[in-house]
């Protein structure tokens, strides 16, 4: 597995318990429709969070949620869009970004909820 590909997974894992600690239930982690993947899925009471991830070596070149582009939104409110359908969910929705990036030997996390917003 490529290098990048592995720091992925590990900002993934560690934004999946990152929301764990914060009360969040986990439904679903890279949940695909046609050409759109979500990161996570996750539901804290009446809210599903549709939490895309973003992991960087260093921020060198920007931060990690500057790296979420129009076309992945458009993606993620399609793919979003399909979920609720199909789990015939009546919640309210929710899009976070969870930067995570290093500095020095740690990893630093980042949560932004309501990232961006759909109409």
């Amino acid at each position: 597995m490529a290098e990048h590909n592995e720091l992925g997974k590990i900002g993934e894992e560690l934004a999946v318990e990152f929301l764990q600690k914060k009360g969040y239930a986990i439904l679903e982690t890279n949940w695909t429709f046609q050409k759109a993947e979500i990161d996570i899925i996750a539901q804290k009471e009446n809210v599903l969070a549709v939490v895309e991830v973003k992991t960087r070596s260093s921020i060198d070149f920007g931060l990690p949620q500057d790296f979420v582009k129009p076309k992945k939104i458009q993606l993620l409110l399609k793919a979003i869009n399909e979920y609720v359908i199909e789990s015939d969910l009546n919640v309210e929705v929710r899009f976070d970004i969870i930067a995570v990036y290093k500095e020095k030997q740690k990893f630093n996390i980042e949560h932004i909820e309501e990232a961006f917003y759909y109409f």
